[in-house]
């Protein structure tokens, strides 16, 4: 198998070739290796090799399941592997060693994926862009001057430059589907409760956060949920089976659905035309397809919903600047808007947060109405095509002034007095400008997918989404095979793709 046949299969045609002894799991993980070496210099996707790892798995004997003999990527956070550090992009965590396997890592290996590596993301995950400063900005590999999303940029990078046909990836805020619009992949977001985040987490972000990959087939991502879902002793959510296999279910036909569309932004930002376009391309096809497609969307204050996920955001820097320390970092290991986020969080009172989190019940109970009159939700992914590095970054006198108050504690004072308000808010919308439709998804615990219906005149993928309410995963899967057999995006690769 040379590396156009590599190419030409996803991660489940490449594990039926590998058990029919037409190729070997070794050299499949060669020619992993060879592109991975080819286009490190452009997009920086992988951040740390585990060739080790993977060739003493080899050596063990892979297991036999449906992934078997298949090269993968594991996310740098979440994602433990024994013995390997888990770094979450920071300096802060740099001596954090894990002494187990996360559950889905162990599922990945139990699958047969041989992980040689682990991908980039933003520090702590919480950027839609992947750009942290101890490992450096991930490019897009359909435009290396734009980013590819966040927080599971790296994973979604080394799938567009042909690295690997899947890698994992988690999201607690759109990190699946954002970084898949941007590079021209399939992500399907999970129900809560559906993958295990044990044994060390009980739960991610409050629960906003699931695991899951970023993959080129629609048969992948199904074959992937089959091995992630399933509780595991201790979970805090327990969710009910699927009554059969997802990548049995996904061949089943969706029936006509009910799909009710909008491209205006929940926080009332600007939404390009581009993402006008693909929603309403999207629209017309599914309507082709013999759905009922009309314009609707749920009665939800956006801009409710995005204080919301923003007090829950705003305190995990606090909460994971406490674990650092506790391994002996400093607060001067995190980047500075890290620093800023983690006296703003501290600000913010138990009162507050828990206020908060209980409007996620209302915002699921709106969504649940929406939801008994259409099937599915469809909105653009992102608000515009993928932007250029630095895009909507604050600028360097904002910087500068933001240093200077934390550096001197006015910061936390302000803060505290609530004089920082109006700079909250205005952090708040330029953090979102660009990602306002995914969080609905992450608070209110339902699945979600990302797939990639439009280019841009410009040629850069667009994806749209689709929301399904509790535990449709079987059905969105079901849509998005029709879609892909409609619509076809597995042979669309990035010129550095095409040039290897």
């Amino acid at each position: 198998m040379d590396f156009a046949d590599y190419l030409a299969c996803d991660a489940t045609a490449l594990a039926q070739h590998v058990a029919r002894g037409e190729v070997s799991a070794s050299e499949l993980l060669e020619l992993a290796l060879g592109q991975q070496r080819r286009v490190h210099g452009s997009v920086n996707a992988v951040i740390r090799l585990m060739e080790p790892e993977a060739r003493a798995q080899l050596a063990a004997g892979f297991s036999a399941g449906p992934f078997g003999g298949v090269p993968f990527l594991i996310k740098d956070c979440v994602q433990d592997y024994a013995g390997v550090p888990t770094s979450y992009a920071s300096r802060s965590m740099a001596r954090y060693v894990p002494a187990r396997h996360a559950h889905v890592v162990e599922r990945y290996l139990k699958s047969g994926l041989v992980i040689f590596g682990k991908t980039n993301l933003p520090e702590f995950a919480i950027r839609a862009a992947t750009d942290p400063e101890l490992y450096g900005r991930t490019n897009n590999p359909w435009d290396l001057t734009r980013v590819p999303g966040g927080s599971s940029g790296g994973a979604a990078a080394a799938v567009a430059s042909g690295i690997v046909p899947m890698a994992a990836g988690n999201d607690g805020g759109g990190s699946l589907r954002i970084p898949a619009a941007c590079c021209g992949l399939f992500a399907l977001r999970p129900s809560r409760g559906r993958v295990s985040s044990g044994p060390d987490i009980g739960e991610v972000w409050f629960g906003a956060s699931t695991e899951g990959v970023l993959s080129r087939s629609v048969r992948d991502s199904a074959m992937a949920l089959d091995v992630l879902q399933g509780a595991e002793p201790g979970d805090p959510f327990v969710i009910a089976p699927p009554s059969e296999p997802y990548v049995q279910a996904m061949l089943r036909e969706p029936g006509r659905l009910r799909i009710g569309f909008t491209a205006v932004s929940p926080i009332g930002t600007e939404v390009h035309p581009e993402a006008v376009r693909a929603v309403e391309q999207a629209a017309r096809l599914l309507e082709s397809l013999g759905h009922h497609v009309e314009e609707a969307a749920p009665q939800i204050d956006g801009a409710a919903l995005a204080q919301s996920y923003l007090h829950m955001y705003f305190g995990q820097i606090p909460a994971a600047m406490e674990r650092a320390k506790a391994l002996g970092a400093r607060e001067r290991d995190l980047e500075l808007m890290n620093r800023i986020l983690v006296t703003l969080g501290r600000s913010v009172s138990a009162a507050k947060l828990t206020t908060e989190l209980n409007r996620w019940n209302e915002y699921s109970r709106a969504l649940a109405a929406f939801h008994a009159r259409y099937d599915l939700l469809l909105t653009p992914t992102l608000a515009a095509p993928p932007v250029t590095h630095g895009t909507g970054d604050p600028s360097g006198f904002e910087k500068s002034l933001f240093g200077f108050l934390h550096g001197t504690g006015l910061m936390g004072l302000l803060a505290r007095l609530g004089l920082l308000d109006e700079t909250v808010r205005k952090l708040a919308i330029d953090n979102l400008r660009f990602v306002p439709f995914t969080q609905l998804s992450n608070l209110t615990g339902v699945p979600s997918m990302s797939v990639p219906l439009h280019w841009t005149s410009e040629g850069l993928p667009l994806g749209v989404q689709f929301v399904g309410p509790f535990g449709s995963e079987d059905r969105l899967l079901q849509l998005a095979r029709q879609l892909e057999e409609a619509q076809p995006w597995f042979d669309k690769l990035s010129a550095l793709v095409q040039q290897a």
